[in-house]
């Protein structure tokens, strides 16, 4: 059972998979059609079409249908409201046969038609309704329920399904899978039909979860509404956090918190301080406010007290870029994760390792693991086999164990949070690069910053890291660099649009 988001999700991933919305659409209109000729063998059908693309399944379906018996339509609005170019198109087409075309406001000869007709096809709207039905679909379903003896055929789901007033179907030819509260009751007899949605679109990530799930900001929001991220790492390593903060920023998070040991802070200074002229570039990047620790090379316990403010300020954190493996950062990191209940917490690196040593640590807060297989050992104890299928069994079983999202990195990423379970593979060879991972954590993190759950966070951040680093790749061939993939990132997000 699939819901509307979701459909508008199979859609999409369907055409980036090699499988046009043109071709699920005919084909949606033909199994309609022979649905309803081989099931009632009808003489004569009218079909009530909307202004969506559900209505597009309904023209596709008259021009089928006209092949077998008398079809007419009825349109519920004048043709200039049709709403998709893709209905528009199957629209235009219906004058090339022998169809006839009415308009919902010929209401005399729409009762006569009713009368007349062995098959109604219900084809005004489909998943995705938001309130109670207007007119003039309000009085379609009104007039299509007083029926007397036609039988009635709604295409997807009945108009108006889950409203207070909807059509009562005799049967619902509905494609790819049942749809969120569709049953006999609601639909009567329920007709699957496969339309071509290719196995690629169900398994893996696409475009279709960032452009469906993605929450742009709205015209009234303010700054921080946006989400506001706690970075949390460095002291070995310099570069690895501000990666996974620059990711952040770039994937439209208001505000990034980079919290590190004092040697990782001053480094970053000295990127964007022009010490000869005592002023900052352009792009020193003010909204990344970074916060100086107390150790000037590791992240200590005692930082707990100086990261509460920042804690509190934070709608999720991203744990471990560049931390190392200091016994005294190991209690860091179980202190961190005993004060921030309830958050979403990204954990990268070696602090997976961290709290492979006792996983109990994470019971208080939501967390997304960015393991590669070496990392998912240190974490689970368990080795991962090379077998993508057998590897994707384990992942969600302790994405279950854990009460908590595995996106785990690889030729193919497996993301699961125990229940669900997708791959991506839109990447591409050359992003072992030091630093894409770090990305991939900032990215995620902002994501979750900005109220996406886990496991869609964990998608959606494989497909932008991976498409970004695909178009670094165009541009740097292999000496493509994780700051080259960072600065990919908006032009990935542009398609949201």
């Amino acid at each position: 059972m699939i819901g509307a988001k979701d459909v508008k999700v199979l859609d999409i991933n369907s055409e980036f998979f090699g499988v046009p919305t043109e071709t699920l659409m005919e084909n949606a209109g033909k199994g309609t059609a022979e649905f309803v000729f081989k099931k009632y063998k009808p003489k004569s059908v009218t079909i009530f079409c909307g202004m969506g693309n559900n209505g597009g399944d309904g023209f596709a379906a008259a021009r089928y249908l006209s092949n077998y018996c008398k079809c007419t339509v009825v349109i519920v609005k004048d043709p200039s409201h049709i709403k998709t170019e893709l209905a528009r198109k199957n629209f235009e087409k219906l004058k090339d046969v022998d169809i006839v075309v009415y308009n919902q406001e010929n209401i005399d000869d729409i009762i006569k038609l009713i009368e007349k007709s062995d098959v109604i096809i219900d084809a005004m709207l489909g998943v995705g309704l938001s309130g109670e039905l207007r007119e003039p679909y309000k009085s379609c379903v009104e007039l299509l329920n007083k029926r007397n003896k036609a039988t009635l055929v709604s295409v997807d789901v009945p108009t108006g399904l889950g409203t207070n007033l909807s059509i009562v179907a005799d049967a619902t030819v509905t494609f790819h899978d049942i749809k969120e509260g569709m049953n006999k009751e609601t639909c009567g007899e329920i007709k699957i039909v496969d339309i071509g949605i290719p196995k690629d679109a169900e398994t893996y990530v696409g475009p279709g979860e960032l452009k469906v799930y993605y929450p742009k900001p709205s015209p009234t929001s303010h700054k921080g509404k946006n989400g506001v991220l706690l970075v949390i790492g460095g002291g070995p390593y310099i570069g690895a956090p501000v990666f996974a903060a620059l990711g952040a920023l770039r994937t439209g998070v208001d505000l990034v918190y980079l919290a590190t040991p004092k040697r990782v802070t001053r480094a970053f200074y000295s990127l964007f301080y022009e010490e000869e002229k005592k002023t900052w570039r352009r792009e020193s990047l003010l909204n990344l406010i970074t916060f100086e620790l107390s150790d000037e090379n590791i992240l200590v316990e005692e930082d707990i007290s100086l990261l509460q403010d920042l804690i509190n300020k934070s709608d999720a954190i991203v744990l471990g870029c560049g931390m190392g493996k200091d016994e005294r950062s190991y209690a860091f990191v179980r202190k961190l994760l005993d004060v921030c209940k309830g958050k979403s917490i990204v954990i990268d690196a070696d602090a997976i390792g961290m709290v492979g040593r006792d996983r109990g640590i994470i019971k208080n807060v939501q967390a997304v693991f960015t393991p590669h297989a070496g990392e998912f050992f240190q974490l689970t104890g368990e080795k991962l086999p090379e077998d993508i299928e057998k590897r994707e069994k384990i992942i969600k079983e302790w994405a279950k164990k854990l009460n908590s999202t595995i996106v785990l990195k690889g030729a193919e990423d497996i993301i699961s949070d125990g229940k669900k379970l997708k791959r991506n593979k839109v990447h591409h060879h050359s992003m072992t690069v030091g630093g894409t991972g770090d990305v991939l954590s900032g990215i995620i993190g902002a994501l979750l910053s900005k109220g996406i759950s886990p496991f869609l966070a964990g998608c959606i951040g494989t497909f932008i890291n991976g498409s970004a680093g695909l178009r670094a790749f165009e541009k740097y061939s292999y000496g493509a660099l994780a700051t080259d993939l960072i600065e990919e990132i908006p032009y990935v997000l542009s398609c949201v649009e």
